[in-house]
């Protein structure tokens, strides 16, 4: 990773060199580096074994086109603000679901390019499954 500081990279080297540059979002940093930390992290993550249990990324942000839904630790009420009682259930049926429909909430309320993206894929995803059992 090249990482330009100020203006970027003189564009001569970018050219001759065919490098490809890669954007993490519309916003300004004092330099590449963090953007490099952020890429590299992003991919290690990847890597069999860096997280550990595989179940881990499948539970992450973005995995299903949804934001993550909130975390809850301990006390149980902190300032007067309880964990939901679904999550102090055990339900683990239930507290699947609720988790779904936070992600879901809050990727419709943060990001409405990725809600309506995943919507598309749900409904899509849908008329495969219906086809599948008409045939």
């Amino acid at each position: 990773l090249l990482c330009g500081r100020y203006e970027g990279l003189d564009e001569r080297v970018i050219e001759a060199r065919g490098l490809m540059e890669v954007s993490l979002g519309d916003f300004v940093l004092s330099g590449g580096e963090p953007a490099a930390i952020a890429l590299i992290d992003a991919a290690v993550r990847l890597l069999p074994g860096v997280m550990g249990a595989e179940e881990t990324l499948e539970e992450e942000s973005f995995e299903a086109g949804l934001l993550e839904y909130p975390h809850y630790t301990r006390p149980a009420e902190w300032c007067g603000r309880a964990v939901p009682d679904v999550l102090m259930s055990g339900h683990h049926e239930k507290i699947r679901a609720w988790r779904k429909l936070q992600a879901e909430q809050t990727t419709e309320s943060r990001r409405p390019d990725l809600w309506a993206a995943y919507q598309k894929r749900t409904a899509n995803a849908g008329q495969s499954q219906k086809k599948g059992r008409a045939s």
